[in-house]
Protein backbone atom coordinates (compact mmCIF):
# COMPACT_ATOMS: atom_id res chain seq x y z
CA UNK A 1 0.00 0.00 0.00
CA UNK A 2 2.98 2.30 0.57
CA UNK A 3 3.40 2.62 -3.18
CA UNK A 4 0.01 4.31 -3.57
CA UNK A 5 0.30 8.03 -4.17
CA UNK A 6 -0.94 10.73 -6.49
CA UNK A 7 -0.21 9.59 -10.06
CA UNK A 8 0.29 5.87 -9.34
CA UNK A 9 -0.95 3.68 -12.22
CA UNK A 10 -3.08 0.70 -11.21
CA UNK A 11 -3.57 -2.18 -13.66
CA UNK A 12 -2.38 0.08 -16.47
CA UNK A 13 -5.78 1.78 -16.49
CA UNK A 14 -6.46 3.72 -13.30
CA UNK A 15 -4.46 6.77 -12.26
CA UNK A 16 -4.69 7.07 -8.47
CA UNK A 17 -5.24 10.55 -7.03
CA UNK A 18 -6.01 10.88 -3.31
CA UNK A 19 -7.10 8.73 -0.38
CA UNK A 20 -10.80 9.03 0.49
CA UNK A 21 -11.12 6.59 3.37
CA UNK A 22 -9.33 3.78 5.17
CA UNK A 23 -10.61 0.74 7.04
CA UNK A 24 -9.68 -2.66 8.33
CA UNK A 25 -9.87 -4.41 4.95
CA UNK A 26 -8.37 -1.70 2.79
CA UNK A 27 -8.46 1.85 1.52
CA UNK A 28 -10.56 3.83 -0.93
CA UNK A 29 -8.85 6.24 -3.32
CA UNK A 30 -10.15 8.61 -5.93
CA UNK A 31 -8.76 8.21 -9.42
CA UNK A 32 -9.34 8.40 -13.14
CA UNK A 33 -10.26 5.60 -15.53
CA UNK A 34 -7.94 6.33 -18.45
CA UNK A 35 -10.04 4.11 -20.69
CA UNK A 36 -13.17 6.24 -20.32
CA UNK A 37 -11.92 9.45 -18.75
CA UNK A 38 -14.36 8.97 -15.87
CA UNK A 39 -13.53 9.78 -12.28
CA UNK A 40 -13.75 6.65 -10.12
CA UNK A 41 -13.40 5.49 -6.54
CA UNK A 42 -10.96 2.60 -6.20
CA UNK A 43 -11.24 0.23 -3.23
CA UNK A 44 -7.91 -1.50 -2.66
CA UNK A 45 -7.52 -4.42 -0.28
CA UNK A 46 -4.65 -4.35 2.22
CA UNK A 47 -1.99 -6.82 0.98
CA UNK A 48 -1.74 -8.52 4.40
CA UNK A 49 -5.54 -8.91 4.42
CA UNK A 50 -5.45 -10.57 1.00
CA UNK A 51 -3.38 -13.35 2.53
CA UNK A 52 -6.26 -14.23 4.87
CA UNK A 53 -8.59 -16.40 2.84
CA UNK A 54 -11.78 -15.32 4.57
CA UNK A 55 -11.21 -11.62 3.79
CA UNK A 56 -10.10 -12.35 0.25
CA UNK A 57 -13.31 -14.32 -0.33
CA UNK A 58 -15.40 -11.43 1.01
CA UNK A 59 -13.60 -8.91 -1.18
CA UNK A 60 -14.13 -10.97 -4.34
CA UNK A 61 -17.75 -11.59 -3.39
CA UNK A 62 -18.33 -7.87 -2.81
CA UNK A 63 -17.05 -7.09 -6.30
CA UNK A 64 -19.13 -9.85 -7.85
CA UNK A 65 -22.39 -9.13 -6.04
CA UNK A 66 -22.23 -5.34 -6.24
CA UNK A 67 -21.36 -5.65 -9.92
CA UNK A 68 -24.64 -7.48 -10.50
CA UNK A 69 -26.74 -4.69 -9.02
CA UNK A 70 -27.44 -1.91 -11.48
CA UNK A 71 -29.60 0.66 -9.71
CA UNK A 72 -29.45 4.45 -9.17
CA UNK A 73 -29.48 3.96 -5.39
CA UNK A 74 -26.59 1.47 -5.29
CA UNK A 75 -22.97 2.49 -5.82
CA UNK A 76 -22.04 1.03 -9.20
CA UNK A 77 -19.00 -1.26 -9.48
CA UNK A 78 -17.39 -0.93 -12.91
CA UNK A 79 -14.36 -3.20 -12.67
CA UNK A 80 -12.32 -5.42 -10.36
CA UNK A 81 -9.05 -7.26 -10.55
CA UNK A 82 -5.54 -7.58 -9.15
CA UNK A 83 -2.34 -5.70 -9.91
CA UNK A 84 1.04 -6.69 -8.51
CA UNK A 85 -0.49 -8.15 -5.34
CA UNK A 86 -3.12 -5.43 -4.89
CA UNK A 87 -6.72 -6.63 -5.20
CA UNK A 88 -9.00 -3.76 -6.21
CA UNK A 89 -12.43 -2.78 -7.41
CA UNK A 90 -13.30 0.41 -9.28
CA UNK A 91 -16.62 2.10 -8.54
CA UNK A 92 -18.45 5.21 -9.59
CA UNK A 93 -17.18 8.23 -7.71
CA UNK A 94 -20.15 9.69 -5.82
CA UNK A 95 -19.82 13.42 -5.02
CA UNK A 96 -21.10 14.63 -1.70
CA UNK A 97 -20.77 13.01 1.70
CA UNK A 98 -21.97 10.10 3.81
CA UNK A 99 -25.00 10.20 6.07
CA UNK A 100 -22.60 9.60 8.98
CA UNK A 101 -20.58 12.72 8.18
CA UNK A 102 -23.73 14.73 7.58
CA UNK A 103 -25.24 13.85 10.97
CA UNK A 104 -21.91 14.38 12.75
CA UNK A 105 -21.58 17.84 11.22
CA UNK A 106 -25.16 19.12 11.43
CA UNK A 107 -26.98 16.98 14.00
CA UNK A 108 -30.61 15.87 13.61
CA UNK A 109 -31.90 16.02 10.04
CA UNK A 110 -35.21 17.40 8.83
CA UNK A 111 -38.00 14.90 8.25
CA UNK A 112 -38.14 15.48 4.49
CA UNK A 113 -34.53 14.31 4.09
CA UNK A 114 -35.12 11.25 6.27
CA UNK A 115 -38.18 10.29 4.22
CA UNK A 116 -36.09 10.63 1.06
CA UNK A 117 -33.12 8.61 2.31
CA UNK A 118 -35.40 5.84 3.57
CA UNK A 119 -37.23 5.61 0.24
CA UNK A 120 -34.03 5.58 -1.80
CA UNK A 121 -32.09 3.10 0.34
CA UNK A 122 -35.16 0.84 0.51
CA UNK A 123 -35.29 0.98 -3.30
CA UNK A 124 -31.66 -0.12 -3.51
CA UNK A 125 -32.21 -2.86 -0.95
CA UNK A 126 -35.25 -4.11 -2.85
CA UNK A 127 -33.06 -4.71 -5.90
CA UNK A 128 -30.38 -6.43 -3.83
CA UNK A 129 -32.95 -8.63 -2.12
CA UNK A 130 -34.54 -9.48 -5.47
CA UNK A 131 -31.10 -10.76 -6.50
CA UNK A 132 -30.96 -12.87 -3.34
CA UNK A 133 -28.38 -10.59 -1.67
CA UNK A 134 -28.61 -9.44 1.96
CA UNK A 135 -26.38 -6.43 2.70
CA UNK A 136 -25.88 -7.10 6.46
CA UNK A 137 -24.14 -3.76 7.14
CA UNK A 138 -26.59 -0.94 6.38
CA UNK A 139 -25.29 2.04 8.36
CA UNK A 140 -24.78 5.81 7.89
CA UNK A 141 -21.17 5.51 6.74
CA UNK A 142 -22.27 3.15 3.94
CA UNK A 143 -24.91 5.54 2.61
CA UNK A 144 -23.61 8.26 0.31
CA UNK A 145 -25.67 11.33 -0.45
CA UNK A 146 -25.02 13.83 -3.22
CA UNK A 147 -25.59 17.59 -3.07
CA UNK A 148 -28.65 16.95 -5.28
CA UNK A 149 -30.16 14.64 -2.66
CA UNK A 150 -29.50 11.29 -4.36
CA UNK A 151 -28.74 8.54 -1.81
CA UNK A 152 -26.67 5.49 -2.74
CA UNK A 153 -25.96 2.37 -0.71
CA UNK A 154 -22.43 1.06 -0.94
CA UNK A 155 -19.99 -1.36 0.67
CA UNK A 156 -21.32 -4.87 0.14
CA UNK A 157 -18.18 -6.22 1.84
CA UNK A 158 -20.02 -8.55 4.22
CA UNK A 159 -23.12 -9.10 2.12
CA UNK A 160 -24.11 -12.66 1.36
CA UNK A 161 -26.23 -14.45 -1.16
CA UNK A 162 -29.24 -16.04 0.53
CA UNK A 163 -28.46 -19.40 -1.06
CA UNK A 164 -24.74 -19.34 -0.26
CA UNK A 165 -22.66 -20.69 2.59
CA UNK A 166 -21.56 -17.72 4.71
CA UNK A 167 -17.80 -17.44 5.24
CA UNK A 168 -17.16 -16.52 8.91
CA UNK A 169 -14.71 -17.23 11.67
CA UNK A 170 -15.81 -19.29 14.65
CA UNK A 171 -18.08 -17.21 16.86
CA UNK A 172 -17.95 -14.19 14.58
CA UNK A 173 -20.99 -11.93 14.28
CA UNK A 174 -20.88 -9.84 11.13
CA UNK A 175 -22.21 -6.31 11.11
CA UNK A 176 -21.69 -3.11 13.04
CA UNK A 177 -23.02 -3.40 16.64
CA UNK A 178 -24.92 -0.10 16.55
CA UNK A 179 -26.99 -1.28 13.55
CA UNK A 180 -27.21 -4.99 14.32
CA UNK A 181 -30.66 -6.54 14.18
CA UNK A 182 -31.87 -8.51 17.22
CA UNK A 183 -31.68 -11.76 15.29
CA UNK A 184 -28.07 -11.08 14.28
CA UNK A 185 -27.27 -10.20 17.91
CA UNK A 186 -28.54 -13.69 18.81
CA UNK A 187 -26.17 -15.21 16.27
CA UNK A 188 -28.88 -16.04 13.75
CA UNK A 189 -28.45 -15.59 10.03
CA UNK A 190 -29.34 -12.16 8.66
CA UNK A 191 -32.29 -11.87 6.30
CA UNK A 192 -33.76 -9.12 4.15
CA UNK A 193 -35.74 -7.95 7.18
CA UNK A 194 -32.46 -7.53 9.07
CA UNK A 195 -31.49 -4.90 6.50
CA UNK A 196 -34.87 -3.23 7.06
CA UNK A 197 -34.16 -3.08 10.80
CA UNK A 198 -30.76 -1.48 10.18
CA UNK A 199 -32.34 1.12 7.91
CA UNK A 200 -34.77 1.89 10.75
CA UNK A 201 -31.81 2.46 13.08
CA UNK A 202 -30.25 4.81 10.49
CA UNK A 203 -33.50 6.77 10.16
CA UNK A 204 -33.86 7.05 13.96
CA UNK A 205 -30.29 8.35 14.22
CA UNK A 206 -30.89 10.88 11.45
CA UNK A 207 -33.94 12.22 13.31
CA UNK A 208 -32.26 12.47 16.73
CA UNK A 209 -28.56 12.87 15.97
CA UNK A 210 -27.80 9.94 18.28
CA UNK A 211 -27.39 6.19 17.90
CA UNK A 212 -30.52 4.77 19.53
CA UNK A 213 -29.03 1.63 21.06
CA UNK A 214 -25.50 2.82 21.86
CA UNK A 215 -24.09 1.43 25.10
CA UNK A 216 -20.61 1.32 26.66
CA UNK A 217 -19.54 -1.98 25.06
CA UNK A 218 -20.39 -3.86 21.85
CA UNK A 219 -21.98 -6.66 23.89
CA UNK A 220 -24.15 -4.21 25.83
CA UNK A 221 -25.15 -2.57 22.55
CA UNK A 222 -26.13 -5.93 21.07
CA UNK A 223 -28.19 -6.70 24.17
CA UNK A 224 -29.94 -3.35 23.83
CA UNK A 225 -31.02 -4.31 20.32
CA UNK A 226 -32.44 -7.50 21.79
CA UNK A 227 -34.17 -6.10 24.84
CA UNK A 228 -34.42 -2.31 24.97
CA UNK A 229 -37.16 -0.28 23.25
CA UNK A 230 -35.93 2.48 20.94
CA UNK A 231 -35.80 5.94 22.55
CA UNK A 232 -38.75 8.22 21.88
CA UNK A 233 -38.51 10.34 18.77
CA UNK A 234 -38.80 14.14 19.13
CA UNK A 235 -42.29 15.67 18.98
CA UNK A 236 -41.34 17.50 15.78
CA UNK A 237 -41.16 14.20 13.88
CA UNK A 238 -44.37 13.60 11.87
CA UNK A 239 -46.40 10.77 13.37
CA UNK A 240 -46.50 8.76 10.13
CA UNK A 241 -42.71 8.91 9.86
CA UNK A 242 -42.34 7.86 13.50
CA UNK A 243 -44.74 4.96 12.93
CA UNK A 244 -42.80 3.68 9.91
CA UNK A 245 -39.42 4.01 11.62
CA UNK A 246 -40.69 2.14 14.68
CA UNK A 247 -42.19 -0.59 12.51
CA UNK A 248 -38.74 -1.15 11.01
CA UNK A 249 -37.34 -1.43 14.55
CA UNK A 250 -39.68 -4.21 15.67
CA UNK A 251 -37.76 -6.85 17.62
CA UNK A 252 -39.58 -9.66 15.84
CA UNK A 253 -38.72 -9.68 12.11
CA UNK A 254 -42.31 -10.74 11.37
CA UNK A 255 -43.54 -7.40 12.73
CA UNK A 256 -41.39 -5.34 10.34
CA UNK A 257 -42.39 -4.37 6.79
CA UNK A 258 -42.57 -7.58 4.79
CA UNK A 259 -39.99 -6.46 2.26
CA UNK A 260 -37.82 -3.53 1.25
CA UNK A 261 -40.12 -3.02 -1.75
CA UNK A 262 -43.13 -2.70 0.57
CA UNK A 263 -41.21 -0.21 2.72
CA UNK A 264 -40.11 1.74 -0.37
CA UNK A 265 -43.67 2.01 -1.65
CA UNK A 266 -45.06 3.02 1.75
CA UNK A 267 -42.49 5.79 2.17
CA UNK A 268 -42.96 7.02 -1.40
CA UNK A 269 -46.70 7.18 -0.81
CA UNK A 270 -46.21 9.30 2.32
CA UNK A 271 -43.86 11.63 0.43
CA UNK A 272 -46.48 12.07 -2.29
CA UNK A 273 -49.35 12.61 0.17
CA UNK A 274 -47.36 15.29 2.00
CA UNK A 275 -46.34 16.93 -1.29
CA UNK A 276 -42.64 16.70 -0.39
CA UNK A 277 -39.67 16.90 -2.72
CA UNK A 278 -38.49 13.27 -3.21
CA UNK A 279 -34.88 14.53 -3.41
CA UNK A 280 -34.47 17.41 -0.95
CA UNK A 281 -30.96 18.82 -1.00
CA UNK A 282 -28.95 18.07 2.15
CA UNK A 283 -27.21 20.96 3.86
CA UNK A 284 -23.65 19.68 3.55
CA UNK A 285 -20.92 21.78 5.25
CA UNK A 286 -17.81 22.14 3.11
CA UNK A 287 -15.68 20.30 5.67
CA UNK A 288 -18.01 17.27 5.49
CA UNK A 289 -17.58 16.75 1.75
CA UNK A 290 -15.61 13.65 0.85
CA UNK A 291 -12.04 14.35 -0.17
CA UNK A 292 -12.88 13.20 -3.67
CA UNK A 293 -15.75 15.60 -4.22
Amino acid sequence: MDRLCDGYMLAGRYRVASRIASGGMGEVWSGTDLGTGDRVAIKIMHPHTAEEQIFAVRFREEARMAGELGHPNIVRVVDSGEDDGLAFMAMELVPGTTVARLVAATGPQRASLVWSVMAQVAAGLAVAHDHGIVHRDVKPSNILITPEGVAKLGDFGIAHATDAVVETRMGEILGTPHYLSPEQAEGKRATARSDIYALGVVAHEMLTGRKPFARDTPIATALAHLMAPPPDLPDRVPQRLADIVLSCLAKDPCDRPTSAAVLRDAVRAEIAIAGLDPHPRPLIPADSLLASA
